[in-house]
């Protein structure tokens, strides 16, 4: 059994050293342990000093791709190099990595095919107050899109089993934290949580540039994962509050028309067509959306088949690292 711990990484030659040197060699349940890192395009040294520091595996992008390309990438390398687990973490050390066997022992004892480490959020000194309950709220959003029971959505520290890394498709360049779990809740894949620890903030986070950015680009993956993976749902909701405006207005309509006032209420006829039109636009939308998800599920099922094949393959030929 292979575990590869794989690092996504722009500019980070500042904290990478520390990073690496707190990554295990031995983890119980597997023969090797690798490290890898996908240096995003950086323009710092950061490749080089991840070959001086004894990483097994690097993969460069030549331009700055996002963290969710560059999280991708690793997992397309991992399992180019037979990983049969992948752990992913950060490069400025806020995951504890001597809590990595936690987030395996799930998967190898086949309770899980995904687990992300829940942080103590509210003993996180560096966390501000409101940033503490968006992780809440958002986490609690997370978990009502992919009806699963994660603790914290946004934690980067996490394990997939081989299957489940081949299963995963992120379209937001954003993040893939969000996405990836409303994708495997959708796709009925086992996701658990368990508490790890965290370190002290060794520099301000890259992603999170400000609270009211942070929360609007979340709100935006999750509803596009959710027209992605649900549309009939979001498109049902969508017309059936439409229809109800509109029946509403016509019941209004019919009131006054009824008590002989109809004539100045002509606008309420129009609101009500209005919305019922559109009411029912969402609803011929969604019955469309539903039917190409089914043809998304399909084509996802032959991409995991010819990835195992593809990797299988690699394997056997025992492919070395190359740049991305």
């Amino acid at each position: 059994m292979k575990l590869i711990i794989q690092i996504p990484c722009l500019n980070e030659s500042g904290t990478l050293a520390i990073a690496i040197n707190a990554l295990p060699r031995e983890v119980p349940g597997f023969d090797r342990v690798e490290w890898l890192v996908v240096d995003d395009g950086s323009t710092d040294n950061t490749a080089e000093l991840a070959t001086k520091l004894g990483v097994d595996h690097v993969v460069r992008h030549p331009v700055n791709r996002g963290l969710a390309t560059a999280f991708m990438t690793g997992l397309d390398a991992c399992l180019r190099r037979g990983a049969d687990v992948i752990v992913n973490t950060d490069a400025d050390n806020q995951y504890e990595a001597g809590d990595i066997p936690l987030l395996t022992s799930p998967i190898m004892a086949g309770e899980a095919d995904m687990v992300i480490g829940a942080r103590p959020i509210d003993e996180t000194e560096h966390f501000s107050w409101i940033k503490r309950k968006l992780q809440r709220l958002g986490s609690w959003a997370v978990r009502m899109a992919s009806k699963t029971d994660v603790a914290d959505a946004p934690s980067g520290f996490r394990a997939f089993s081989r299957d489940t890394a081949m299963r995963l498709n992120v379209f937001n360049a954003y993040t893939y934290t969000l996405e990836t779990i409303i994708q495997a809740g959708v796709s009925n894949l086992r996701i658990a949580s368990v508490p790890i620890r965290t370190n002290a903030d060794l520099r301000p986070s890259r992603l999170v540039k400000s609270i009211s950015s942070y929360v609007r680009r979340s709100l935006i993956t999750i509803f596009r994962v959710l027209v992605i993976y649900r549309p009939f749902f979001v498109f049902s909701i969508t017309g059936s509050a439409f229809i109800f405006l509109g029946t509403i207005a016509g019941i209004r309509y019919l009131y006054f028309l009824l008590v002989g006032q109809g004539g100045g209420h002509i606008q309420s006829v129009v609101f009500s067509a209005l919305c019922l039109i559109l009411g029912f636009l969402f609803l011929v939308l969604g019955l469309l959306a539903d039917m190409l998800s089914v043809n998304r599920k399909l084509l996802e099922r032959i991409s995991f088949r010819l990835q195992a094949i593809e990797y299988k393959l690699e394997n056997e030929t025992d492919t070395p690292s190359v740049n991305a």
